[in-house]
């Protein structure tokens, strides 16, 4: 039983949940680009090119066809797939710098604000009083 406790207090301890919640959205975001990638980018730059980044490859062997029937399939290094997960990666990284980027100025701002000090007791407000009082 001891092990569950331990087990409860380590999952519900609040660095494991936004841990979860990390991940959950950057698989989230990592879907969103694909889309954003796949869907906008790559067809603009097909368009330039003539033809689709993802059918971008380099023939190292011809298939080779005997009566019309494939006997062995073509050697093909599918660059283009490569160049597309590439730009997708360096999408992620930018965006990733970026919220980092804020997070560290906002933790930055809130630690250079320094705290008030906190008010003086009743105690110390009476020793101050006969300290002045004194002095004169």
């Amino acid at each position: 039983m001891k092990i569950l406790k331990e087990f409860k207090e380590f999952a519900l301890r609040g660095n494991l949940i936004d841990i979860a919640v990390g991940f959950v959205m950057g698989a989230a975001f990592g879907k969103l680009t694909s889309a954003f990638i796949d869907g906008m980018v790559m067809p603009l730059v097909g368009l330039i090119q003539g033809k689709d980044l993802s059918d971008w490859e380099w023939v190292v062997k011809q298939p080779v066809v005997e009566n019309g029937v494939v006997t062995a399939p073509a050697v093909t290094v599918k660059y283009g797939a490569f160049i597309s997960v590439a730009i997708e990666f360096l999408l992620i990284a930018w965006v990733m710098f970026i919220v980092v980027k804020a997070i560290n100025a906002i933790r930055r701002k809130q630690e250079a604000e320094p705290a008030a000090p906190p008010e003086p007791s009743a105690q110390e407000k009476l020793l101050m009083e006969i300290r002045d009082l004194l002095k004169k």
